[in-house]
């Protein structure tokens, strides 16, 4: 019998739709993308192509067709149940290439769940992906100590200090 994955549906029912443990909603996630979206209009950053990485349940998918209606959106995803469910593009941060790099690239609370050589891979791959702007977000030690909901943000994360964070 082939392994539990740890991104399952258990996994999305826990932290994203039971209203009482969910870490982020739509709503949420609209907020930030309005902020996203009014920044790069700001700094006049054209949008056509958009990466998603962990993009889940495609939360930032929704703000990308309210503000940038004719880019191209794609959604990179580890969980083969959020890809089958979605029909996500099955790849991870650390190691998916787009044919050609992106205007826009997504990477909302995914660097946590990687180790320390993991996560220097994918901001290189990060970066490989880009010619645009990178929207980067990950938990880190402070955040868990000081900021986030314990009961509802998964902690089963990589947290110590590590190279890449500055």
């Amino acid at each position: 019998m082939a392994p539990r994955s740890r991104f399952d549906r258990a996994y999305y029912e826990r932290h994203y739709r039971d209203l009482r443990t969910r870490v982020a909603t739509s709503a949420s996630v609209r907020r930030l993308g309005d902020f996203v979206a009014a920044y790069l209009r700001y700094l006049e950053q054209p949008v056509t192509t958009v990466l998603d990485f962990g993009c889940g349940l495609g939360h930032w998918q929704r703000v990308v067709r309210r503000h940038f209606p004719r880019a191209r959106y794609t959604g990179i995803e580890v969980s083969a149940y959020l890809c089958g469910a979605y029909g996500w593009t099955r790849g991870s941060v650390v190691d998916w290439i787009a044919p050609e790099p992106a205007d826009l690239v997504i990477c909302h609370g995914v660097l946590q769940y990687l180790d320390a050589a993991g996560a220097h891979r994918a901001l290189r791959n990060l970066a490989r992906n880009c010619r645009g702007a990178l929207f980067l977000e990950a938990l880190t030690r402070e955040d868990w100590e000081h900021n986030c909901d314990r009961a509802r943000t998964d902690g089963n994360v990589y947290l110590r200090p590590a190279a890449w964070y500055r």
